[in-house]
């Protein structure tokens, strides 16, 4: 596997788990060996123990005595749990972002542009990417450290990869939804919280 430089080597290995789980290579209930993982991917196991460890966090997997690492059996009620929490946490970024993204939406505009593209494609790596790219700017321009520390907390890049490819979304275009975001921050929408909130619940797996 060829992993990207740009990230620590616990967020490949992360990265790596969570893929492996998202295609359905480790299964809901299934145990996770942490030295097998070391092997493959040539590292030693404390990395790969501190990935496992921020993913037991955001209870992705769990572990037993004399069990091991699992993958937990997540229901869709699981993972819409987080949703409400971001909505709120979003909500406060827009409003604190309003004023500097209706002067310059430039860092949200490529976003949208590829996800036109994954759109198009239906190519759900793209979409999780680009949508969780978006939302990632969006909270950075609220230039509010704690804000963007929490909504990282929540995981947002690992439950929306489930959400959207194992239960699949409401959402009639990633695209269209996000530049009608954009839209409202350029017009200086005052209900530009209230439209992010409802955004994201929107996006929330149904139970």
């Amino acid at each position: 596997m060829t992993m990207p430089v740009v990230h620590s080597l616990r967020d490949q290995i992360r990265e790596h788990i969570v893929e492996g789980i998202v295609s359905g290579r480790w299964k809901p209930g299934e145990r996770i060996v942490e030295r097998r993982i070391a092997t493959e991917l040539a590292v030693s196991q404390t990395p790969v123990r501190e990935a496992l460890r921020e993913l037991e966090s955001l209870r992705l997997i769990e572990s037993a005595p004399n069990k091991g690492v699992r993958v937990r059996n997540l229901t869709a009620a699981d993972l819409e749990e987080s949703y409400p929490v971001r909505a709120g946490l979003e909500q406060i970024a827009a409003e604190l972002a309003a004023e500097r993204l209706a002067a310059d939406c430039s860092a949200l505009e490529p976003h949208v542009a590829a996800l036109y593209e994954a759109d198009r494609a239906a190519d759900g790596t793209e979409q999780v990417r680009h949508t969780v790219a978006f939302h990632r700017e969006l909270v950075k321009a609220a230039g509010n450290g704690v804000l963007l520390h929490t909504w990282e907390g929540l995981g947002i890049e690992v439950f929306t990869a489930l959400s959207i490819r194992w239960l699949g979304t409401k959402q009639k275009s990633y695209a269209e939804e996000h530049e009608e975001l954009v839209a409202a921050f350029r017009r200086r929408d005052p209900q530009i919280g209230t439209l992010v909130k409802s955004h994201v619940l929107g996006c929330a797996p149904r139970a």
